[in-house]
C-alpha cells in the first residue's frame, strides 16, 4: 500500500482536492493508497512518514526527504491528466 500526502499552503481546500483525486486516480489504476492532506508547514515534520509526496511546484521546493520518498511536483494541481501521468511515472 502507497502512503500519499497531498499539500498545500493551508492544508485545506487545495490540498484536500488533490488527495481526493490522486485517490481516484491510483484506485482506477488497482494501485493500493493511503492518502492524506495537509499545510507545507505541517508537511515539513512528516514528509518522510509517506511513500509519494505531492504539490505545486512553488510548494514542493520547499521540502526536503529522505530517499524513499518520492516528491512530485505539478505544474497545474487541478490537471488530472497532468497528476495521474506523473503518480503512475512514479508509481510503475
Amino acid at each position: 500500500m502507497i502512503k500519499l500526502l497531498a499539500v498545500c499552503g493551508n492544508g485545506m481546500g487545495t490540498s484536500t482536492m488533490m488527495k481526493i483525486k490522486a485517490k481516484k486516480i491510483l484506485d482506477s489504476h488497482k494501485i493500493e493508497c493511503q492518502a492524506e492532506n495537509c499545510s507545507v508547514g505541517q508537511a515539513k515534520s512528516i514528509v518522510n512518514n509517506y511513500d509519494v509526496v505531492i504539490a505545486s511546484t512553488h510548494l514542493i521546493s520547499q521540502l526536503k526527504a529522505r530517499p524513499a520518498t518520492t516528491l512530485v511536483s505539478l505544474k497545474n494541481i487541478m490537471d488530472a491528466k497532468e497528476m495521474e501521468a506523473r503518480l503512475l511515472e512514479v508509481l510503475k
